[in-house]
């Protein structure tokens, strides 16, 4: 399913109009009508919102694989998750409780930019939803899910602390996101 038709679905299932939607992102009516007809895209910063009020993930949004209702973690998550985390994630200087992770769907990029992010959530609410916190970024899905998968675990074992161990190291050039190459502990820029 593309983004149009899940924001869609997701949208209808939350009761909402809209209209309603709309003006919890400040936001005219005709802008959601075009993002589920899929002639323009929201901006990043509304994606996560849109994500918290519609409380579904970022991957469900964005994932473009028929999907029933959830996305490919929520599933699993939404049986097993209960108690409360905390994540350290060295690359970014990020300490994060949370109840439960999410990813984003496959991003687009360059060569060596980070194909996933994977985002704490927190059961503290706001005006806009649940709180999310940014954990890393993630060179390929099958690392993002192993982590997601060790976060899982971790929590239903009742451990208080996990730190993130599949992330990638990135660096910021211009508006790019490039992997950093780690060799032995130390970044290239180190050597």
């Amino acid at each position: 399913m593309s983004f149009a038709e899940n924001l869609r679905r997701a949208r209808k299932t939350k009761g909402m109009s809209q209209e309603e939607l709309a003006a919890l992102l400040g936001v005219s009516r005709q802008a959601v009508s075009k993002w589920e007809q899929g002639t323009v895209y929201p901006e990043t910063e509304k994606l996560k919102t849109i994500s918290n009020n519609l409380n579904v993930s970022l991957d469900y949004l964005l994932d473009n694989e028929k999907v029933e209702n959830e996305s490919w973690y929520e599933k699993k998550s939404s049986e097993h998750m209960t108690g409360k985390i905390t994540i350290i994630s060295a690359y970014e200087n990020v300490m994060a409780t949370c109840y439960k992770v999410q990813s984003t769907g496959r991003m687009r990029g360059g060569k060596r930019s980070p194909r996933y992010a994977l985002f704490g959530v927190s059961d503290s609410a706001s005006f806009w939803g649940q709180t999310t916190t940014f954990l890393g970024w993630y060179e390929e899905k099958e690392q993002i899910e192993k982590e997601m998968n060790d976060i899982e675990n971790a929590i239903r074992l009742g451990q208080d602390i996990y730190k993130l161990k599949y992330n990638v190291k990135v660096i910021q050039h211009g508006l790019k996101r490039i992997i950093e190459e780690v060799q032995d502990g130390k970044s290239e820029e180190n050597n």
